[in-house]
């Protein structure tokens, strides 16, 4: 085994122009599976982080009633008026006794009692829709983290406090400090003051959410008690299917992963996911292709070195175990500088942690550059490429190898 390794060695460094090339070709296969690893885990950490992160991992949400049916005899017409005051609003009621449930529950890292609503945001003559969730006080980032988005002033809701959209801000030309009325959609209005400036770099929320106090949800919506929602965000957001059905075998309350609403959002990361699968088998495809290529040449020019080999008592197996040696040590090599390169390029990048809502860039994650597993499926690649021109090299006859 020694002195197949020796041998195999000979010939790599008897053509070093040719086993650079072969050994820089490798490494750029191997660079080209790191980074696709580490910018496709990125991307869908940045995705999940800024999407999922930012949504309640289970929710909670009190159901409508529907009205009453009522069969009409025949010949007659009943007219049916249905009030629109907070008595026809689906009310969570006694959340003080499930809520200590739900906490107490694993990978459960914090809850949020709501009130849900529409209304308009009123400055003069302006007139905007928006939606109006009321907050707990001291609550307002256990979802959605506002304090990291916050641009001027508080994320932090007090009675008669209002926290608006940049976009919102500047479609209205409103600035922090200013008063402006919020209406419900039940008529009820309130004069707040713009405590709070933030922006997630998402359209939506920044241009139609308002966020209030729950006592000023409770007086503009006429609740004065029970809630519309409770959001439940947990440490592991992938563990919101096993956790909501335990939710609602302790509430009896229909508890409802963000999976369910977020369907689409997993497919377009699978098949996110399959597309990186497929450029790195690519990729890994043309590292044995062209290892294969190479020792099929280097197979055909040692013919006569192979013949005397064989003249001299080598069997096939020996000469076997040369050019799979040497097909190894092309595979180590090429992957190992490959994955030091990969390595140092990712470096340049920002990490995706850093990245800040509506930043330009690619979340590229180096942690997730895979180069273990690159170094490992590279060499393994490079041992079954040479096993076809080992085994053409083994079948030689000396007799005819050395005429040539």
């Amino acid at each position: 085994m020694i002195y197949a390794l020796k041998i195999a060695t000979r010939y790599l460094t008897a053509s070093k122009a040719q086993t650079a090339l072969l050994v820089f070709g490798v490494a750029i296969g191997v660079f080209i599976f790191i980074f696709m690893s580490a910018l496709i885990g990125g991307l869908a950490e940045f995705i999940m982080a800024r999407t999922a992160g930012d949504l309640a991992h289970i929710t909670i949400q009190a159901e409508e009633v529907d009205p009453i049916l009522l069969r009409a005899p025949q010949g007659q017409t009943i007219l049916l008026v249905q009030e629109t005051s907070s008595q026809t609003t689906a009310v969570l009621k006694d959340t003080a006794a499930f809520i200590p449930l739900i906490e107490a529950l694993p990978q459960v890292t914090g809850t949020s009692s709501q009130i849900n609503g529409s209304g308009f945001l009123k400055r003069g003559a302006q007139v905007t829709q928006v939606s109006i969730t009321g907050l707990e006080p001291g609550k307002e980032s256990v979802i959605a983290n506002l304090a990291s988005y916050i641009t001027e002033g508080t994320a932090n809701l007090g009675t008669g406090d209002i926290l608006l959209g940049k976009t919102l801000v500047d479609d209205m030309s409103l600035r922090l400090g200013q008063t402006v009325r919020l209406e419900s959609s039940g008529g009820i209005d309130a004069l707040l003051t713009i405590s709070g400036v933030y922006e997630m770099g998402s359209g939506g929320p920044d241009r139609t959410q308002a966020y209030v106090s729950l006592a000023t949800a409770r007086t503009l919506f006429a609740m004065p008690q029970g809630v519309t929602r409770v959001e439940i965000k947990l440490s592991d957001l992938y563990a919101a299917d096993t956790i909501a059905p335990r939710i609602r075998a302790l509430t009896g309350l229909d508890a409802k992963s963000w999976t369910e609403q977020a369907a689409q959002l997993l497919e377009a990361l699978k098949a996110q996911a399959q597309t990186g699968y497929i450029l790195k088998a690519f990729a890994l495809l043309t590292i044995v292709i062209g290892v294969a290529s190479a020792l099929l040449l280097s197979t055909y020019r040692r013919r006569p070195e192979i013949g005397i080999m064989r003249a001299m008592g080598a069997g096939q197996w020996f000469v076997m175990v040369v050019f799979v040696t040497q097909g190894a040590l092309i595979g180590l090599m090429g992957a190992l500088f490959g994955a030091a390169s990969g390595y140092l390029v990712l470096l340049a990048f920002p990490a995706r942690d850093s990245f800040a809502p509506g930043q330009s860039g690619l979340p590229i994650d180096i942690t997730q550059g895979a180069y273990g597993l690159a170094i490992i499926l590279t060499t393994l690649g490079a041992i079954l490429a040479s096993i076809l021109p080992a085994r053409s090299a083994a079948r030689l006859d000396p007799v005819t190898a050395i005429g040539q």
